[in-house]
């Protein structure tokens, strides 16, 4: 079984030429890194509000309506509705299911990163004119969760269309049962070592988020925000240039 966990997991990092999903298992890996670092800094600098966990969302809504101190409604209204926008723009106009699927990773990560970047703006301006930088429960805050959380919508959209086994970048719940569950199976069981580094993606990015907000470091945060889905928009239209069987929808 070790060694089936390990084949798997240098085979997530490293596939090769005959996959049938090509390089998309790493570059979903790097988005689920991102989904870690987004809510991190949705969590912490704006309140109690995700723009990418939607379950944790309804859940905080649950939680602000009978009046729970420190759960502003509107925040996850407006992060619910957004991340439904950039799912429903995913799938009609960004990365419908007819696009191959380097095409709609490069389309919808070009428009994380210039997302990402809009967050970036609103949230410097914000925090410039708010007493001590403090945006969290204001109006200003809901100028940094709807673009962010359109992304992960988008985000979200492409990951569930590129059908790669356990990389949905956004949701470890039934990867974690999986994990479990499955750890038992015959001859083992495939993809545990992908299912193991998509947690870890998840945590190590929610990790850093947070020790750079703490460390007052936050721009670094929206930078990852812009820097990473463009690094994985160039990747994925580089290695689609010549329309390999892995991307052909």
């Amino acid at each position: 079984m070790g060694a089936m966990w390990f084949k798997d997991l240098l085979a997530t990092f490293r596939p090769g030429a005959s996959e049938k999903d090509g390089p998309l298992p790493p570059l979903l890996l790097a988005l689920t890194l991102l989904t870690g670092l987004v809510d991190a800094l949705s969590y912490l600098v704006l309140g109690h509000v995700f723009v990418a966990n939607m379950t944790g969302n309804v859940v905080f809504l649950g939680f602000a309506l009978p009046g729970v101190g420190g759960f502003w409604a509107p925040a996850s209204i407006a992060a619910i509705a957004a991340f439904g926008l950039g799912a429903l723009a995913g799938g009609r106009w960004i990365a419908p299911g007819r696009l191959p699927r380097a095409a709609a990773l490069w389309r919808t990560t070009a428009c994380q990163a210039l997302l990402g970047l809009l967050a970036w703006v609103a949230w410097a301006v914000s925090a410039g004119t708010a007493p001590g930088g403090a945006v969290a429960g204001t109006l200003a805050s809901l100028l940094v969760i709807v673009p962010l959380a359109v992304a992960m919508g988008l985000q979200n959209h492409t990951a569930r269309s590129l059908k790669v086994a356990d990389l949905t970048t956004t949701v470890l719940t039934l990867t974690i049962t999986g994990l479990f569950a499955d750890s038992s199976g015959p001859g083992g069981t495939p993809h545990q070592g992908r299912r193991l580094l998509s947690i870890l993606a998840m945590g190590v990015g929610a990790g850093l988020g947070a020790w750079a907000v703490l460390g007052g470091l936050t721009w670094l945060v929206f930078l990852g925000c812009v820097l990473l889905p463009a690094a994985v928009a160039v990747a994925a239209w580089l290695a689609g240039r010549s329309a390999p069987a892995w991307s052909v929808s």
